[in-house]
């Protein structure tokens, strides 16, 4: 398995006096590698991604992207052979870093056109309205009935809870994190990743693995903005509230609304800005 974080050289410029400081140290920096999936030998995707928990990234990525619906449509996860690279010791090193993805029969395989062209991308050209579409026809979980309420002064307290736990965050600062949260605040889950639409999918994929699909009644904290992206993702595991310390986008707060989750954006201090489905965030 890959590391986390590696040590790299480098300048520090400081201009704060007359005479700006020049200095060399080493410093932390947080890792990126690709993870090819592949399903049944076929190739899927690839994702840039921090190594880690990568068994739990393929499968919430399958989850999200309507592939698969329970943990077992999976029959086998695993990293292939003969994957390697030379390493500074002079030694081959196994990168780990394809992943191939046997489905449980009479699990349909992908579509070949799926390939790198999934409709949640940025880039597909699909419009807002066709997006949600797709969506609605896909999900599994409808969040729209569920009865949980959250006080606003726990979901304030949530952005704290979750960077307390970001450990790799600490040596790098480089690295956005996603949390699972039960209905009365305990942090079930919590994953790091240089992409944060990662971080959700092995958080998602802890959740699949761990059977708490679906999410009834859980708060997903994500320490970055609430894209569509995130939001369609947290509406495939079930999750009725989005929480995200920086703004939601146009379509994210559209998607929410039309599915009947909670979005909230801006949580930072006593602070946070509700979306839609309000009613389920109590303030008295």
């Amino acid at each position: 398995m890959g590391r986390v974080t590696q040590r790299t050289k480098v300048t520090v410029v400081d201009v704060s006096a007359d005479e700006p400081v020049v200095r060399a140290r080493s410093d932390s920096v947080t890792v990126e590698e690709p993870l090819e999936l592949r399903v049944g030998g076929t190739p899927l995707t690839v994702t840039m991604r921090t190594p880690g928990s990568d068994i739990e990234l393929v499968h919430g990525f399958l989850l999200t992207e309507g592939i698969i619906r329970d943990a077992d449509d999976v029959s086998l996860a695993r990293y292939c052979e003969g994957a390697v690279v030379s390493g500074e010791s002079g030694f081959d090193e196994n990168t780990y870093n394809v992943i191939d993805v046997t489905l449980a029969p009479g699990v349909a395989q992908p579509a070949p056109e799926l390939a790198r062209n999934f409709f949640t991308s940025s880039s597909c050209g699909v419009c807002g309205k066709a997006s949600i579409e797709q969506l609605r026809a896909r999900t599994r979980w409808p969040v729209r009935d569920d009865a949980t309420r959250w006080p606003a002064a726990l979901i304030a307290a949530l952005p704290d809870k979750l960077r307390a736990e970001q450990r790799s965050f600490d040596k790098t600062g480089g690295l956005h994190a996603a949390g699972l949260f039960a209905a009365d605040g305990e942090l079930l889950a919590v994953r790091e990743d240089v992409g944060r639409h990662n971080a959700v999918d092995k958080v998602l994929g802890w959740a699949l693995l761990a059977g708490r699909l679906p999410a009834a009644g859980s708060v997903l904290m994500v320490s970055g903005r609430a894209s569509f992206e995130l939001t369609q993702k947290a509406l495939m595991a079930g999750v009725p509230c989005l929480a995200a310390v920086s703004a939601p986008s146009s379509l994210a707060v559209e998607t929410a609304a039309d599915a009947g989750m909670t979005l909230v954006g801006f949580v930072r201090g006593a602070t946070l800005n509700v979306y839609s489905r309000g009613d389920r965030v109590s303030v008295g």
